[in-house]
């Protein structure tokens, strides 16, 4: 069965972050169907909110059917301007904030920004993004041992993006180092990595899959080769097995499930 084209909103009056994920999470559940995805941050106003009715309107009229808009919008008066549109209209916080106030038997503060974080906390996540940044590729190893996690495996297997994604949303202090071919010739770790072996955790990868991305980047080189391919990942993964350094092949998972897979098997709190 062919399905339409279906638009689908996320308005929020911040940054929109928060109603994309969870949007997204719920999207996802309905194989078929072709989303196009449009956010409207900072919606803050009634001007704005007339403004995003607008294009609402607009996209039911060119779809021929309802977006879906998800709205994490906290200003009542805001809030009944975007209703107004042609649209079906999932208000995620008045889905849970409604059930949670009766419940704790107080109102909410109904204030704007709130589910974001300042402070103590988003500064440790911001050093732990500087730090990734510092360490990413084994670009400093002079205090590569405050790292709680140092991801190794081959270029392009994942390690620069599962780094920062693990500082940024969980304020890890997290490293990555590259296996390489001098390496492989030496049989051995590199110097740096031999004194953190428990804090070292690899990530391998189907060299199928490794030569696609490779490709992407150097194509038709040696480098993207399948041969090539498969001759480095069969080192490295006989390298890690030798150190007794646990792996995780990231083949076919996304970097989110990376990230919370290493947090599940190593304990990281975060």
């Amino acid at each position: 069965m062919n399905h339409p084209k279906r638009t689908a909103f996320f308005i929020s009056d911040r940054t929109g972050i928060t109603v994309e994920k969870l949007g997204h999470s719920m999207l996802s559940q309905f194989d078929g169907i072709e989303f196009q995805l449009i956010t409207l941050p900072f919606v803050d106003s009634v001007e704005k909110a007339r403004e995003a009715v607008i294009r609402i309107n607009t996209a039911a009229m060119n779809d021929a059917k309802r977006p879906i808009v998800f709205s994490t919008l906290i200003l009542p008066a805001v809030h009944r301007i975007i209703e107004q549109s042609d649209a079906l209209i999932l208000d995620l916080f008045k889905s849970f904030i409604v059930p949670l106030e009766n419940e704790l038997g107080i109102l909410s503060s109904h204030a704007v920004g709130r589910s974001h974080e300042t402070g103590t906390r988003y500064s440790e996540r911001m050093d732990a993004v500087n730090y990734a940044l510092n360490h990413d590729d084994g670009g400093i190893t002079r205090d590569l041992g405050k790292a709680e996690i140092i991801l190794v495996g081959v270029s392009r297997s994942g390690k620069s993006p599962t780094s920062l994604y693990l500082a940024l949303q969980f304020g890890i202090l997290a490293a990555n180092y590259p296996l390489v071919a001098e390496d492989f010739e030496n049989h051995a770790l590199p110097n740096a990595l031999k004194p953190l072996i428990p804090k070292l955790y690899g990530l391998t990868i189907q060299a199928e899959r490794l030569a696609q991305i490779r490709a992407e980047r150097m194509p038709n080189s040696r480098y993207a080769s399948i041969e090539n391919c498969q001759k480095e990942i069969k080192q490295a993964e006989e390298m890690m097995r030798n150190a007794g350094i646990p792996m995780l092949d990231v083949s076919a998972i996304s970097v989110e499930e990376i990230a919370t897979t290493l947090l599940h098997l190593t304990g990281l709190k975060r």
